[in-house]
């Protein structure tokens, strides 16, 4: 069989290999504690779970409209204008089956083969590929020198003719590092004058943390209000990851389109967890407050014991539920005599010898670091934090 050159160069996802390694040593009997999903512990929030069985025993377990229920948009127009005073009709809004499908359907609508997406990394692991499948092709913009904050004056020097869309992720995946201001509205200005299509995945952006504020860019730069898809959506707040839902707002015409593409990968996500996702963002405000209250005190508890592990260095985050490691001073050391020779091979040690799993940063475009998830139970962190010691300790 001749695979398509898409399908040969595609990368699977480095996070969700890492968490079925685990899950599958679990189901061997070994005792794996995983760092490695972006994924809360926390139940999802009971009004989520009652107008979900309420949808149920009323029937509503057929095809929806393509693009999601009204009450569910009219749900998320409410919720951006109460939190972000920002107008939005429900045919701004596409609901799908989680935010990744969705920032695949937006990238669908903007890019043409060899068009440009500029992508700041660290970098969430899917946004390269699905520029990719999409025909497109990547601009790396390291932020690494500069606090994981884009240098404007970079931006704009690694601008083409080619450049159509540029990516931004706050609070960021890998990093936890939250926009400013002055960052956010340079980024509107350079994509009004250059035409260029923001697509502003925020899907963390109630998960901030002690004097960080989550800025919410077209309410910063209203100007860029039509050269925006806004990507947001249920799982990481509110605790709903497996009920798969996520939506977009943006310019009535592009959203159109988006839902056209839609129509043909999806149609409708799931009619129940549709009515789950309108109960939460009706009735869930108590629940994101307790969750956010246990997150600040495990992103408190987790820096506090990172560092006090040799041999690594990190920034601290600002937001989301991530720290991103640097273990560069631990490669090059053994672990029973076989050398580190990189992330992904420290990330294998510490699966096999510790039972901690991790991802390794070069998915994230981030070599020499590791990404730790502190979604996990304060239990897990500590016992996880002490093995992750006693791995490096013992390097030689």
């Amino acid at each position: 069989m001749v695979l398509s050159e898409r399908a040969r160069t595609l990368e699977p996802s480095a996070t969700l290999a890492v968490v079925a390694k685990a899950k599958a040593m679990k189901r061997e009997g070994k005792p794996v504690i995983s760092f490695g999903a972006g994924e809360p512990d926390f139940n999802s929030p009971e009004s989520a779970l009652k107008y979900a069985v309420e949808a149920m025993e009323k029937g509503y377990t057929h095809y929806t409209p393509g693009t999601g229920i009204p009450e569910l948009k009219e749900a998320v127009c409410s919720y951006y204008s109460k939190r972000f005073g920002l107008e939005y009709a429900p045919g701004d809004v596409v609901v799908g089956a989680g935010a990744k499908i969705l920032l695949y359907e937006a990238l669908s609508c903007i890019v043409d083969p060899g068009d440009e997406v500029m992508v700041f990394a660290p970098a969430w692991v899917s946004y390269v590929e699905q520029i990719r499948l999409c025909g497109g092709k990547e601009v790396i913009v390291d932020t690494s020198e500069t606090n994981s904050i884009p240098d404007l004056d970079e931006v704009k020097r690694m601008i083409s003719d080619k450049t159509k869309c540029m990516m931004i992720n706050s609070p960021n995946n890998p990093t936890g590092a939250v926009y400013d201001e002055d960052t956010l509205k340079g980024l509107a200005a350079i994509a009004v004058e250059k035409d260029i299509v923001i697509i502003y995945d925020e899907i963390y952006e109630q998960l901030v943390y002690g004097d960080a504020a989550h800025h919410q860019i077209v309410a910063l730069a209203p100007e860029v209000r039509d050269h925006t898809i806004i990507i947001n959506g249920v799982s990481k707040a509110y605790a709903m990851t497996g009920w798969r839902i996520g939506y977009a707002l943006g310019p009535s015409e592009l959203m159109a389109k988006v839902g056209a593409v839609q129509g043909h990968l999806t149609s409708n996500p799931c009619s129940i967890a549709q009515y789950a996702a309108l109960g939460a963002l009706k009735e869930a405000d108590d629940d994101i407050v307790k969750m956010h209250g246990h997150f600040s005190d495990r992103r408190d508890l987790i820096l506090k014991l990172l560092g006090e592990i040799p041999l690594i260095e990190f920034v601290e985050p600002q937001g989301a539920f991530y720290v991103l490691v640097n273990v560069k001073k631990a490669l090059g050391k053994s672990s029973d005599g076989e050398k580190l020779t990189d992330d992904v091979h420290f990330c294998q040690k510490l699966l096999e010898k510790s039972y901690v799993a991790m991802v390794p940063g070069s998915a994230f475009f981030a070599p020499g670091h590791i990404r730790v998830s502190y979604s996990n139970s304060t239990e897990e962190i500590v016992e996880g934090m002490r093995r992750l010691k006693e791995f490096i300790e013992k390097l030689s």
